[in-house]
């Protein structure tokens, strides 16, 4: 019995500890990655904007359905494989020649226990094309704000994005801030 006691004890003060470590931490937070593509700005901004695709080479990614749009933005539902999030294209302008092709998306649902937006800035670079993500995210569930910080990585998302990306072309991308 003392055992048991013991051991409730301690799990009960990690995870105080952990709430409270996540409590002092800020809700929200800023990150930004990178990679280069061998294919044309024009072929990696088809990959990023053509959601219905995304299973096809997205890991994580089973399904995508589209929703209805809202104030002419379109809105999807990414369905994984414990989860189900909605975002919207708030903006979406594609590269023009030299032009940059920049698309702002965020989460669409207030509920969740974290949001945020991610800009994808697509340009023309060395014959092949640079994909700059920015997150800017909130974590507002101070567990989950440790467990992102700490365990997970704030860039994981990125990373597992732009590397899925690369797979797509068959290239092994260097990913950089």
């Amino acid at each position: 019995m003392r055992w048991a006691l013991w051991i409730f004890g301690s799990l009960a003060a990690i995870i105080a500890i952990v709430a409270l470590i996540g409590a002092l931490l800020p809700r929200d937070h800023v990150a930004t990655r990178s990679a280069q593509f061998s294919e044309p700005p024009a072929a990696v901004w088809q990959a990023i904007t053509n959601y219905d695709d995304f299973p096809k080479w997205r890991c994580g990614v089973l399904h995508v359905e589209r929703l209805p749009d809202r104030d002419g933005h379109p809105v999807w539902l990414e369905r994984g494989k414990h989860d189900a999030i909605p975002y919207e294209a708030l903006e979406a302008v594609a590269p023009d020649g030299e032009a940059p092709g920049r698309l702002v998306v965020k989460i669409a649902d207030p509920k969740l226990p974290f949001g945020g937006s991610w800009t994808y800035e697509v340009a023309a670079n060395g014959g092949g094309t640079r994909l700059r993500i920015t997150e800017r995210g909130e974590v507002y569930n101070p567990i989950f704000r440790f467990v992102s910080r700490f365990v997970i990585g704030e860039t994981k998302t990125m990373d597992d994005y732009l590397t899925a990306l690369g797979r797509k072309y068959g290239e092994t991308i260097r990913i950089g801030g």
